[in-house]
């Protein structure tokens, strides 16, 4: 029998462990192939990594390449340099990134010059904002990417009119719905609605962590006033980023939020089945 497809699966911050993970559980029982979760380590503390893992029922990772923070050109650097170092060792068969972080196109990076076919997890979103690091990541990771999985129309439409061509972009669908599903039980178990006295579907949610938004006092505080205003006709659930409370702390704002309950914002910590048909390129039984 041929020895199994080798897949590194690159997981590097909160919303990537989201993606890969329905990729991993729908791989794990097939004999064709070995999926391997690579974490660089970009999300390092336990509420931003070994939580997530947990809840979303992931192994310990097989590779962690612990570059934690720093620079776009810093964490980016230091993220080829260790992985280009497990790649040339391992040499996967494929090499999945997911989304839009620093990590995503420093392994795609790390694939292409080695010659180990890529894909790319959630591509050809765009928001056309090209002072967003994301964005950048976003279409260098779309431009060396051997296989490009999307998750929408306008992604396609996106992919098609920057030339890229139609054998290369395969619609899968957002993964993110597929771990949701994963989770759908336990969200309901905590019974969060009705501990926070909230109506089903009369609420909203917010969260905010871009540094756009958040490192600016006067953005973050415009931001603030426009939260508390809007929650006089719709009450809301504020998840807040670390990185977030941090500011608010940081900026006087903390109060404001809390000192508004009559207006229904609420703050929460930030913390945290299966419908997902596995579609792999070049696959063979």
């Amino acid at each position: 029998m041929q020895n199994p497809r080798k897949i590194h699966l690159i997981a590097a911050a909160r919303p990537n462990f989201m993606k890969i993970a329905p990729l991993y559980h729908a791989l794990l029982p097939e004999s064709w192939c070995h999926a391997q979760i690579v974490h660089t380590g970009q999300h390092y503390d336990y509420n931003m990594s070994a939580s997530f893992f947990r809840d979303l029922k992931l192994p310990e990772p097989d590779f962690h390449l612990e570059v934690g923070s720093g620079s776009h050109a810093e964490q980016t650097g230091r993220v080829m340099i260790e992985y280009e170092k497990i790649a040339e060792l391992q040499r996967p068969d494929w090499i999945v990134v997911a989304g839009d972080v620093n990590s995503t196109l420093a392994c795609a990076l790390v694939g292409t010059k080695l010659r180990i076919p890529v894909v790319h997890l959630e591509a050809g979103l765009r928001s056309g904002d090209r002072s967003m690091p994301e964005e950048i990541n976003r279409l260098a990771t779309d431009a060396i990417a051997d296989v490009l999985w999307t998750p929408s129309a306008d992604a396609d439409a996106n992919l098609l009119r920057e030339n890229v061509p139609a054998e290369k972009i395969d619609r899968v669908g957002n993964f993110m719905i597929d771990s949701y599903e994963m989770l759908r039980d336990s969200i309901a178990a905590a019974e969060m609605v009705e501990r926070l006295a909230l109506s089903p579907r009369r609420y909203a949610v917010v969260t905010l962590h871009r540094p756009a938004n958040v490192d600016s006092a006067d953005s973050l505080a415009s931001l603030v006033a426009q939260l508390s205003s809007a929650s006089e006709s719709l009450p809301m659930v504020f998840a807040v980023h670390p990185r977030t409370r941090k500011r608010l702390h940081e900026f006087g704002l903390m109060a404001a939020l809390e000192n508004c309950a009559p207006l229904n914002v609420t703050t929460i910590s930030y913390a945290p089945r299966q419908s997902f048909r596995s579609r792999f390129p070049n696959r063979t039984s």
